[in-house]
């Protein structure tokens, strides 16, 4: 796996890098700005990119407009986006740039968690979707009152939820101690309660997660 690292914070920075060479991953450029990681991707063209939502000259959104872009110009890229703090307006843009899959939103806490946050970067590199269960908790929170979201059960908001942060049906299974089967049969449910009937031109977990995403950009 060759990765790209895009992080102002030279102490985080290198850390992060440090950790996954040990890992033995392959890291081909470490940058501090989003010129220098735009460059980077163009040149070595990595299978990740890690990158920093708040990056210089204004510390505001430079991260993510580069991670929209450098998806733009290698559809194909996994980005792990990391923030200090839960920024959903920010976490809605890189979503619906493109698609959802090879996507990851994590707080930059989750770092010094190693074996969560590999398990992000190996979930976004095989083309899943990692979004950070305090993202998801507080967007599920702040979205209850939502006609479809306020259909739905605890347990098929507790699936929803890990459903958002990317777990499979067995994972969720795995984490709320249930079969894979009362999964299959909550995710059917969460279906038919947000309307959202088979089709060939959309994944309705993507969509499932990506309707309360957009529905909390709008309300805010």
């Amino acid at each position: 796996m060759r990765i790209v690292i895009a992080e102002d914070d030279p102490l985080l920075r290198e850390g992060v890098a440090l950790l996954l060479r040990a890992e033995s991953l392959d890291v081909v450029a470490t940058t501090d700005n989003p010129d220098a990681f735009l460059a980077a991707v163009d040149e070595h063209k990595p299978d990740v990119a890690i990158v920093d939502v708040r990056m210089p000259p204004t510390h505001t959104d430079e991260g993510i407009r580069a991670a929209v872009e450098a998806r733009r110009r290698h559809p194909e890229l996994a980005v792990l986006v990391l923030s200090a703090y839960v920024e959903q307006a920010f976490a809605t843009e890189l979503l619906g740039g493109g698609g959802a899959d090879r996507l990851g939103y994590l707080l930059k806490e989750r770092v010094g968690r190693v074996e969560q946050f590999l398990d992000a970067l190996h979930r976004v590199a095989d083309g899943g979707t990692a979004i950070d269960p305090e993202v998801v908790a507080q967007l599920l929170t702040r979205t209850r009152t939502d006609s479809g979201l306020q259909r739905l059960t605890p347990r098929e908001r507790d699936v929803l939820s890990l459903m958002a942060e990317g777990l499979g049906n067995s994972a969720i299974a795995e984490r709320l101690v249930v079969t894979e089967g009362a999964v299959h049969k909550h995710i059917r449910n969460i279906f038919a309660k947000l309307d959202l009937a088979p089709t060939d031109r959309a994944d309705r977990r993507v969509t499932a997660v990506l309707r309360y995403l957009e529905e909390t950009q709008r309300r805010h």
